[in-house]
């Protein structure tokens, strides 16, 4: 998917697309809480407590969706090595950590008001868990190492390694009894909530998309040109 591509001309769309894309993060975000907030009714069974769902759905979901795209950039660089694949995911590693974190901490908010309990050794809990674990081993990794390839390198296959988990938490609530609810919006027989509480779920999941597309560009357009700067170094102390 990358290996054609150079920093050069990332830098290019990067320049083009960077503001577009904050702004309509900061849009749909701000019509998606107000929906949340205001519009969208409590639950019969859960009350007012369910408005936690339009963050911790939203950003699970992007914490798996980053991964992915984290586990893809690495296969890229491993069979390709083009440095703009593994600058891909190294850049969006911190951002899909940031999301895992409030998942996991909006999670353990949710099961106090729901369960009694801030954290249960669920199969979804514990699974998720563990790719928050993954990211900042990832991160760790990446960065432990002198050399700047055999810091990529292990890098890549830890994340390679990890994806086995991306399923097993799709999955967990129907492979396993758990306390977890199951899937209600991303099911085969079509989504299961009404349409009051999936307008708001969506216009936060799309600004969390924008929002990550907006840190990351950021993020790797600063990388590309501290290696430009290291590149330059190196060549002055020849």
């Amino acid at each position: 998917m990358f290996e054609r591509i150079k920093p050069t001309h990332f830098s290019k769309f990067a320049d083009r697309f960077f503001i577009p894309v904050a702004i309509l993060s900061t849009l749909l975000l701000g019509f998606g809480i107000y929906y949340a907030l205001f519009a969208s009714p409590p639950d019969y069974q859960q009350g007012e407590t369910v408005r936690i769902m339009y963050i911790h759905v939203p950003s699970a979901w992007m914490s798996m969706m980053v991964y992915s795209i984290m586990a893809m950039a690495s296969a890229s660089y491993l069979i390709w090595r083009n440095p703009l694949s593994e600058m891909i995911a190294r850049s969006v590693a911190p951002i899909g950590a940031g999301f895992t974190l409030i998942t996991l901490l909006t999670g353990a908010i949710w099961g106090k008001a729901m369960w009694g309990a801030w954290w249960v050794w669920d199969a979804r809990l514990t699974s998720v868990l563990l790719l928050f674990f993954l990211y900042i081993g990832y991160i760790s990794l990446i960065n432990s190492f002198d050399s700047y390839e055999r810091g990529a390198k292990s890098a890549s296959i830890l994340a390679l390694v990890g994806f086995v988990n991306i399923p097993i938490i799709k999955f967990s609530v129907d492979w396993w009894n758990t306390l977890h609810q199951p899937a209600s919006v991303i099911k085969l027989s079509g989504p299961a909530i009404h349409s009051s509480m999936m307008t708001p779920l969506m216009l936060i999941f799309f600004g969390f998309l924008c929002l990550f597309l907006s840190l990351a560009i950021m993020s790797l357009r600063t990388l590309i040109k501290e290696r430009k700067i290291n590149r330059l170094k190196l060549r002055k102390t020849r």
